[in-house]
């Protein structure tokens, strides 16, 4: 260590022979921003100790993990400075080899360094500290994406169930008529746990299953979809300002359930349905017998729907701006937290026993463990597409900041 508490080193003032990109890793653009937080850091926490504030210390907590990221780096970087040194001075108290080697670690240690402060630049997303919402539904393919459909739901539930994280169904309408039973119209939980969110928002997408269906009597090979939405939950007392509902802008229609249930399915009004009719999303719900819970459950997905769609759009603008500023197209692609609805994310493959997730290129062979719901094995493709989608993030900030660079060599001026 090399640098006092709270100080970080300048890497845009150091001569190019000392800081050559396979050094660095970073551009000296990031590398500035980072310490800019850094330093903001050291200056609040300063003022925290002074005179405490809680607004102070939710921002001093808000920088920990870059401050904590840059002095691991600057560590590092030191690290390597003295190897290269080492190596340069042929320290009799090393053999040349041990020395190489020494640098070749050092080096390969600072692109670790530098990837995890890289994603400490990366701003956590609105939601990723809530709990979630999931919502499954069967896509093309007939009976066969009911029963699609019900295996993610399986998938699912005994995954968190696993975890020990608690679910609350909210809908489940199944088929009685299909696998019997083993099948879904629709199914909605919540996973009642804080960072529910932020774990799986990454399954959104369409879902693609290749089998031959228990309903196939020739043994052919089927394609069938089901589709998963993840949204946030806001639990009660803590409402996303920026989405609040306006009743006035709901219609809510009550009325007597459907399907099986009994006499009381069809001698109540218990079924609750709202539209919000400035963006014609509409919510039904008639699982529980008092119109009550079924009003509750209707609009808290409401809320939930509403703030992803005005999410999903906000990133659209924010993605469009980008490729305006940089010249029509940074080449970077965005990841918003609906993960790319349109697009098949991930195939499920009975014969060859395999999942591919078409998003980062990852397949393992462990089909029927993750589908039982194995923590292990959901988890791993769940860290694979986190790991892609932090990259993609990455890629992003660092395009930024050569624009940023670009920007200042030409006056300050942004240019295309």
């Amino acid at each position: 260590m090399d640098l006092p508490e709270g100080s970080y080193r300048d890497y845009s003032i150091l001569p190019s022979q000392l800081t050559p990109k396979e050094d660095l890793h970073l551009p000296i653009g990031m590398l500035n921003r980072a310490r800019s937080f850094a330093e903001e850091h050291t200056q609040l926490k300063t003022k925290l100790e002074a005179d405490y504030s809680s607004a102070t210390a939710i921002q001093v907590g808000k920088l920990d993990r870059i401050a904590i990221a840059l002095r691991n780096y600057d560590d590092g970087f030191f690290n390597l400075q003295q190897a290269k040194d080492m190596l340069e001075w042929s320290d009799p108290s090393f053999s040349r080899e041990e020395l190489l080697e020494e640098v070749s670690s050092t080096r390969a240690a600072m692109k670790t360094l530098a990837d995890a402060l890289a994603a400490s630049l990366i701003p956590p997303h609105p939601f990723a500290h809530l709990p979630a919402i999931l919502e499954i539904r069967p896509g093309t393919g007939g009976d066969e994406a009911a029963i699609f459909a019900w295996n993610l739901y399986e998938m699912y539930t005994k995954f968190f169930h696993e975890k020990g994280w608690p679910i609350s169904i909210i809908s489940l309408d199944t088929d009685a008529e299909i696998a019997g039973g083993y099948s879904i119209h629709e199914a909605i939980f919540s996973i009642d746990k804080a960072g529910a969110y932020d774990l799986v928002r990454s399954e959104s997408g369409v879902h693609r299953v290749q089998r031959i269906p228990v309903t196939e009597t020739k043994g052919r090979v089927h394609t069938s979809t089901a589709t998963v939405m993840v949204l946030p939950s806001f639990p009660e007392g803590e409402a996303d300002p920026e989405n609040l509902v306006d009743p006035k802008d709901v219609r809510v229609d009550v009325m007597r359930a459907s399907g099986a249930g009994g006499q009381h399915v069809n001698r109540t009004e218990s079924a609750v349905r709202l539209t919000h009719i400035p963006t014609g999303i509409v919510v039904a719900i008639q699982d529980a017998r008092s119109q009550h819970k079924n009003r509750e459950k209707a609009w808290g997905i409401l809320r939930s729907r509403i703030a992803e769609r005005k999410r999903a759009e906000k990133e659209a603008e924010e993605l469009a701006m980008r490729r305006k500023t940089m010249g029509g197209g940074s080449g970077v692609e965005v990841v918003g937290s609906g993960g790319g609805r349109s697009d098949k994310i991930r195939t499920y493959n009975f014969k060859e026993g395999r999942i591919t997730d078409h998003r980062c290129g990852v397949t393992v062979y462990d089909l029927e463990r993750i589908l039982e719901g194995d923590v292990q094995g959901v988890e791993k493709l769940l860290e694979e597409v986190r790991k892609w989608m932090v990259g993609i993030e990455m890629e992003r900030v660092a395009t930024e900041e050569v624009v940023t660079a670009g920007a200042l060599s030409h006056g300050g001026r942004l240019v295309s």
